[in-house]
């Protein structure tokens, strides 16, 4: 008895090693196949509702920060796709969201500032490669996108020939690559026409305020009843609020004016004169969180998403001191946008769901 005891025990043993050993491997092979099953090769936007789905793949800005890219807006209307400016690391954050490149229509410039379009020419190559495109993509932008757009396809032509040669031309469609300027110009005395109108969706252009850079445009959208306004960079802006009437979320930036005094203060205690001028000039064309708050109120906005923050905000207890006097001045939902939210708007709806997808 006692020895068929020792035999069972030394099998369990044996069988213990065995897992302890392989076990690991077979559990992390496993778990990369159910990965691969969910995901690759499956569109993960045709679980959602119809209606209006905006991606915030960018709620960052040039400053430091380890959690949010430039600044970045996609949006999914129906089964048109939409990407608003290309801040540096928002595409790879967006195609992590799940968001469906291949129906991706046009991309939209608020205006021509390096840090909402430093990822363009990464929007382009993964629309011309990931969304088998066969002719440029539409651009839409003030004055000068054209001459972006002709500086990212010169310097991204080694990469495209590199592409073609490898993948070959039926699937790196050579007439697929880079990107067509669209140049919008609002006549003067206009501060907003329809910029695009295709299947049901309308895509307003706002005239705003961010001198010195002029032209600077704003967007409204508008899908099956349900709408978003995109801010891009702008100070208290009337213009902005009177066109942005009505919408379900209102997306607007926001700087922290006593937060930027206070760096640039110990910049220039530190002597670096540069930087801390910079401080001190930057909040002049900027909206404070309270500023965007007065903005959505007058606009009757549903709900407020602050994104683009100004400075970076890396913890939850922060955010009060970010916020400022914005709670006081909006009736409405107020959030601060973080990288991976999205902001649903389903059709025939008067709700707003919030998703975390990562």
């Amino acid at each position: 008895m006692l020895g068929k005891l020792g035999r069972l025990f030394a099998t369990v043993v044996v069988i213990i090693g065995v897992l302890v050993l392989f076990g690991r491997d077979w559990l992390a092979e496993r778990a990369s196949q159910r990965a691969l099953d969910a995901n690759v090769g499956i569109d993960q936007s045709a679980a959602l509702p119809d209606g209006l789905h905006a991606y915030v793949c960018g709620s960052g800005s040039p400053m430091p920060d380890a959690d949010r890219a430039g600044p970045c807006i996609a949006v999914l209307a129906g089964n048109q796709a939409f990407v608003f400016d290309a801040g540096s690391g928002a595409i790879r954050k967006l195609l992590r969201m799940g968001f469906p490149i291949d129906k991706l229509q046009a991309g939209f410039l608020t205006h021509l500032h390096s840090d909402h379009i430093d990822g363009l020419g990464e929007l382009l190559l993964q629309a011309w490669v990931g969304g088998s495109r066969g002719a440029p993509l539409p651009v839409f932008g003030p004055a000068g996108t054209a001459q972006v757009l002709d500086g990212l396809m010169r310097a991204y032509e080694i990469d495209k020939g590199y592409r073609v040669a490898h993948h070959g031309p039926a699937t790196a469609r050579p007439s697929g690559f880079g990107g067509s300027a669209q140049v919008l110009a609002l006549p003067d005395g206009t501060d907003s026409m329809t910029a695009y109108d295709r299947g049901g969706v309308r895509i307003t252009v706002i005239r705003v305020d961010h001198k010195p850079v002029a032209p600077a445009f704003a967007y409204r959208i508008d899908y099956k009843g349900r709408s978003l306004a995109i801010s891009g960079d702008t100070v208290f802006s009337p213009t902005f609020n009177t066109a942005s009437k009505g919408v379900d979320v209102m997306f607007h930036e926001a700087l922290n004016k006593d937060m930027v005094a206070a760096l640039g203060a110990k910049l220039a205690e530190r002597g670096r004169k540069d930087a801390a001028k910079i401080m001190a000039d930057i909040p002049d064309y900027h909206a404070s969180p309270a500023d965007a708050a007065r903005a959505a109120q007058a606009a009757g906005a549903k709900s407020l998403v602050l994104y683009h923050l100004v400075p970076p905000v890396p913890v939850r207890l922060i955010e009060r001191k970010f916020l400022g006097d914005a709670p006081d001045a909006f009736d409405g939902d107020l959030r601060l946008a973080h990288d991976g939210m999205m902001v649903s708007l389903p059709a025939g709806k008067k709700s707003i769901d919030y998703t975390n997808v990562f």
